[in-house]
């Protein structure tokens, strides 16, 4: 694997379980945090696999 692919693997789930921390406080909507999720899983998979 790449530093890129590892980074990758090490940034996306950060990014899901903060946006599910938001979504537990209240901070963000359901829509808004699966709208992040989708799209941080999403990006992750496009550059994951262009690599």
């Amino acid at each position: 694997m790449t530093d890129a692919q590892i980074g990758l693997s090490i940034a996306t789930p950060i990014i899901v379980v903060f946006a599910l921390i938001l979504y537990r406080m209240g901070v963000l909507q359901r829509s808004g945090t699966v709208s992040a999720v989708l799209a941080s899983v999403a990006i992750a998979a496009v550059l994951f696999l262009d690599r």
